[in-house]
């Protein structure tokens, strides 16, 4: 039926031949009513009907001026060339990727202390994050990537990903990531090598998710093949999705962070790793002055207290520049 079908924002950029940065702006202005499912923003069919319908009984279009094509700037990388589209007259959109609630406190501090832009939130994983930013549809990217053979975060998918690119990697917090138990923790599970266990329920996070890289890796390091993990297969967009697989008894173990532990209730978490949470910014001329602004708020006492309020993060290090191209 035509009333059930809804789309992403990726088919509503195709059909209005937009970009997808021009859809986010419309959602947010309310113009494309939308909700959420998992991690995706979705527009039923009938929403963008009236929206096109009313475009065109304006006689004006879309609001926004058409994203230029690279060939325009023929010395631009795809990684660097500049894709927002601005809608005539007002601000302009910046992305930031990730889904940790400090990213939509940053988001509140920018728009209330940086004029000229509107900060846009895309609730994607890690390596999605970085492949968003290596094709120029995002300004902010938030990882927690860890490289099981280093034992560092981040900088060597940045460094792998963003190849080309101008950057500056800037450190936003740290948390405790582990497993997720029923509680009392019947099972005992107390380390990654007790997910190779016979029998054992997993709850997977998706792919390209700073959780499942951490996963995969662990399996790696432990000599764990995926497929002795029963439900490997089967995957949450959050970890909050994780937690309440374990927390209702569909699974016996899932990978997260703690946060969503306390959120959840009736689960218990083993902590394993303190996980690092970074930003990366794209460095291009018409960013360095919002750059200089989010590296302000990054250190300032108001956005770090505001952080301090919500329990597990180890702020030491806030807005301490990691790495720059």
């Amino acid at each position: 039926m035509a009333d059930d079908i809804s789309y992403t924002t990726e088919e509503i950029a195709q059909i209005l031949k937009v970009s997808k940065l021009t859809v986010y702006d419309l959602i947010k202005k309310g113009e494309l009513p939308s909700y959420r499912v998992g991690k995706q923003m979705r527009v039923d069919a009938s929403d963008l009907e009236a929206y096109k319908l009313k475009t065109k009984n304006a006689g004006k279009g879309t609001e926004y001026a058409a994203p230029a094509h690279p060939a325009a700037h023929p010395a631009a990388h795809p990684a660097t060339q500049s894709v927002p589209s601005l809608p005539i007259g007002g601000s302009r959109p910046i992305v930031i990727t990730g889904q940790d609630v400090s990213l939509d406190l940053l988001a509140k501090h920018m728009e209330k202390q940086i004029p000229g832009i509107r900060p846009l939130r895309s609730y994607v994983g890690s390596l999605d994050s970085l492949i968003s930013m290596y094709k120029g549809e995002s300004d902010i990217v938030s990882t927690h990537l860890l490289d099981g053979d280093s034992g560092e975060y981040n900088l060597p998918y940045i460094r792998r990903l963003l190849i080309g690119s101008s950057y500056k990697v800037v450190h936003l917090l740290k948390r405790r990531a582990g497993l997720y138990v029923a509680k009392g923790n019947p099972l005992q599970l107390g380390g990654w090598a007790d997910l190779g266990r016979p029998g054992i329920r997993f709850a997977n996070r998706e792919k390209g998710s700073g959780a499942r890289v951490l996963l995969d890796e662990q399996l790696r390091l432990h000599g764990i093949k995926a497929d002795q993990l029963s439900g490997y297969e089967h995957e949450e967009s959050n970890h909050i999705g994780v937690a309440g697989k374990v927390a209702t008894g569909e699974a016996d173990v899932g990978v997260g962070i703690e946060k969503a532990a306390t959120i959840v209730g009736n689960v218990d978490f083993v902590p394993l790793i303190q996980e690092q949470y970074d930003l990366v910014l794209l460095k291009k001329p018409e960013n360095m002055a919002w750059i200089a602004a989010v590296l302000g708020i990054l250190n300032s006492s108001a956005f770090q207290n505001e952080l301090r309020s919500i329990s597990g993060y180890d702020l030491s290090l806030t807005g301490q520049v990691l790495f720059e191209t």
